[in-house]
């Protein structure tokens, strides 16, 4: 039990909690692509940006896909139903982790 407390305040410290999180430009060589994907996450609601015709996918601490969502015009809102906990989020090639509260 005591392994479980101090893995799971651990997670905690390390892992954060962000609020607003966007893409950064990635650089592949010489080429630069530029990504203009933003996550923006209010409480239980993520808002895509820029996405139009890809997969939001939701990943667990545990590397498990819990949900995934089609990102079906360049400003989507969704709604997420998910418990209290920290969660990864994937659009394309940007990955965020975030924190529900």
């Amino acid at each position: 039990m005591v392994k479980k407390l101090g893995l799971l305040a651990l997670v905690a410290t390390l892992w954060g909690s962000p609020q607003a999180v966007c893409a950064q430009a990635e650089k592949d060589g010489i080429e630069a692509e530029v990504s203009d994907v933003t996550i923006v996450v209010n409480g239980p609601s993520v808002r895509v940006t820029n996405a139009s015709n890809s997969v939001l996918e939701i990943y667990n601490l545990t590397g498990v896909k819990i949900a995934s969502y089609r990102i079906d015009s360049a400003d989507k809102r969704i709604s997420l139903s998910l418990p209290k906990g920290c969660y990864i989020l994937k659009v394309d090639r940007v990955v965020r982790k975030i924190s529900i509260r």
